[in-house]
């Protein structure tokens, strides 16, 4: 039996999987208790944030340790979602239809660039490829009136839900590195954990200690007291999961780091997207909690941001 879970446990992605569920099912178990004792506090949206990352941890850790063509198709998946969810929420025109259906499209390419590796064309595809492409779509329907805002309005949700997103399937595509046992999945994983961690403890941080707002006109739950805490308890476990990269001490403190105010940033801009619009959450995907997009909002910055600095540093 010990021989067993030394086996298992000598696996550093299904280490981290087992912290990932244990940190929720103490997440879960807090929160109640938390709520039993200080009934006159609110912790409904702590409550709602530990139920709906049940469902996209599962969904996550699902497309990180299964076979590679899997985990690329969920991740492929998740920007369509993303990018529907988003699409149906903005103001296009019916002659815009064509062009959204070449900028769903872009998704599976975009993906199949990361899959075979091809960094040049992945790089460049929706930023340049897409972005010319499109507004060429569009001429062709001949319907001028609003073009400027479907133009605008097509790459960005391109841009936000398919090509920041994609960086983490490109992940999974980086070469091996001599001594680095967890690959492109462990740095996924580190990854995705760090901005879903981070996300919650900047709520917790702030629910529980924080008055001071950042920008109360566009998020008014984010105060100064959640945000430091965050980067600074999120760049510390970034520390303590550092044997996911191929990092040195230094620069997993500075990629925590980054990845934690990255995240934040993301989840901002959407807020301010969303309020423009005049929704609360982005759909209803995941029943009770909202959206797709509103649980990977975050991963729409962090993901290209860590990507890059990964592939700078280490390969």
């Amino acid at each position: 039996m010990l021989d067993l879970i030394h086996n298992i446990y000598s696996n550093d992605l299904h280490f981290v999987t087992s912290i990932i569920f244990a940190v929720l099912i103490f997440a879960s178990s807090l929160f109640f208790i938390m709520g039993k004792v200080k009934p006159h506090i609110d912790f409904s949206e702590l409550k709602s944030r530990t139920k709906s990352w049940w469902v996209m941890a599962t969904i996550f850790i699902s497309a990180t340790l299964l076979n590679t063509t899997i985990s690329y198709i969920s991740l492929a998946f998740l920007s369509f979602l993303a990018f529907r969810e988003l699409y149906s929420l903005l103001d296009f025109r019916n002659a815009d239809r064509r062009a959204i259906f070449w900028a769903i499209v872009a998704i599976p390419v975009q993906y199949y660039l990361a899959y075979i590796q091809w960094y040049g064309a992945f790089i460049i595809f929706i930023p340049v490829v897409m972005f010319l492409i499109l507004p060429i779509r569009l001429v062709l329907k001949g319907e001028t009136n609003g073009i400027i805002k479907s133009m605008s309005n097509l790459q960005w949700t391109l841009m936000l839900t398919v090509f920041g997103l994609s960086h983490m399937a490109y992940l999974i595509s980086l070469p091996d590195i001599d001594g680095f046992q967890s690959g492109g999945r462990g740095l996924l994983l580190f990854l995705v954990f760090l901005t879903e961690i981070n996300d919650v403890l900047q709520f917790t941080w702030g629910k529980l200690f924080g008055n001071s707002k950042i920008i109360p006109k566009v998020s008014p739950n984010k105060t100064w007291m959640g945000f430091i805490g965050g980067l600074v308890t999120t760049t510390a476990i970034g520390y303590g999961l550092a044997f996911l990269t191929p990092l040195s001490t230094p620069q997993v403190l500075l990629v925590s780091f980054t990845v934690a105010l990255s995240g934040f940033l993301g989840d901002v801009v959407m807020s301010a997207v969303k309020r423009d619009i005049g929704v609360k959450d982005t759909g209803s995907t995941i029943p009770g909690h909202g959206g797709i997009l509103d649980r990977i909002d975050s991963l729409s910055y962090s993901a290209p941001v860590f990507f890059h600095i990964i592939y700078f540093m280490a390969y």
